[in-house]
């Protein structure tokens, strides 16, 4: 048997219950007394807690409360956790090592047949997202802690339209990961107010001796989406915008981040978005402009000249 399958064959004996000894565990398997030494060292080393009795009742076992808990997973469990850990060390997830630690583990207990099955699931499934610097990984895992152990904490963060960074005292109520960027969200004694902020833009932090209580079901999702997106139950100054073009193009207006949060209607040939006017004319030209000929405005007249003006100030941009 090969050492991973010899290991594995061991955690199924001391999970059993019973203690056992290195000579027993030697005859079963068919090994060296010395190998199975060193399987049991690697083992304890990867964080599987065996206790070592010594003397004429001696032998190895497993701690009580490690007996129960759920040790093994069988093929189809291993393939979705090592495919979301592909996620999510590509979106920056800030604990890359234990991330590695943790899917290594899970490879080392899978006996040849189910390393083979996952190497196979591993090889044609892959991620591509924007590098994220090193930096800003730790400011990440700092972030991470102060959320978890409620600790306010110091930060020099400067906003996208100003030049020099201030100092804010902030209680953080959670992370979040959206459109390729990481943002924390909690209460900001500067601004007396909870925002949002991007880790990105955070130059500095520094742990405070201040302890806060996040307030309860507290969701820095559902406080980022609110704050990013107006309401879609206000009718007030709501127009429709009707866009005719290319199927795959309406397909991917449908599923955007802001338009399709105003999806009213979808036909094979259009889509029908409901949206704030000031919206309109501020944000949607920009969205669209680079589809260019996938997709043509139907109404309203104005964004249709909004997106000319745009143009035009493009064109004029780039013969100056």
């Amino acid at each position: 048997m090969a050492k991973n399958d010899n290991m594995l064959a061991i955690l199924w004996m001391l999970n059993s219950g019973a203690k056992i000894t290195a000579k027993q565990i030697a005859e079963k398997l068919e090994i060296n007394i010395r190998t199975v030494y060193r399987y049991i060292d690697s083992l304890c080393a990867s964080g599987v807690p065996i206790v070592s009795d010594a003397g004429q009742n001696g032998g190895y076992s497993l701690l009580n409360n490690f007996i129960h808990a759920p040790l093994f997973f069988n093929l189809e469990e291993q393939k979705v956790l090592l495919h979301a850990a592909v996620f999510a060390k590509e979106a920056g997830y800030p604990f890359s090592e234990s991330l590695n630690n943790a899917t290594q583990k899970l490879k080392m207990y899978s006996n040849r047949e189910q390393e083979s099955a996952l190497n196979r699931h591993l090889a044609g499934f892959e991620v591509i997202h924007r590098d994220i610097a090193p930096s800003v990984k730790l400011k990440l895992e700092e972030l991470e802690k102060a959320v978890a152990n409620e600790y306010s904490i110091e930060i020099d963060y400067r906003t996208g339209h100003e030049e020099q960074p201030r100092t804010r005292v902030i209680d953080p109520y959670g992370m979040l990961y959206w459109n390729n960027k990481w943002y924390t969200v909690g209460f900001c004694h500067l601004r007396n107010e909870i925002r949002s902020f991007r880790a990105e833009r955070i130059l500095q932090i520094k742990r405070t001796q201040r302890i806060f209580k996040r307030p309860d079901a507290f969701s820095a999702r559902e406080f980022f989406l609110h704050n990013l997106l107006p309401d879609p139950d206000s009718k007030n100054g709501m127009v429709s915008i009707i866009i005719s073009g290319r199927s795959e193009a309406l397909d991917d207006l449908c599923i955007h981040w802001f338009l399709g949060h105003h999806l009213k209607e979808r036909t094979p040939n259009q889509a029908v978005f409901l949206l704030d006017e000031g919206a309109i004319h501020a944000y949607v030209p920009y969205f669209l402009l680079p589809y260019g000929k996938a997709i043509r405005v139907i109404e309203p007249q104005s964004l249709k000249k909004r997106l000319v003006s745009v143009a035009s100030e493009i064109m004029d941009y780039y013969q100056l």
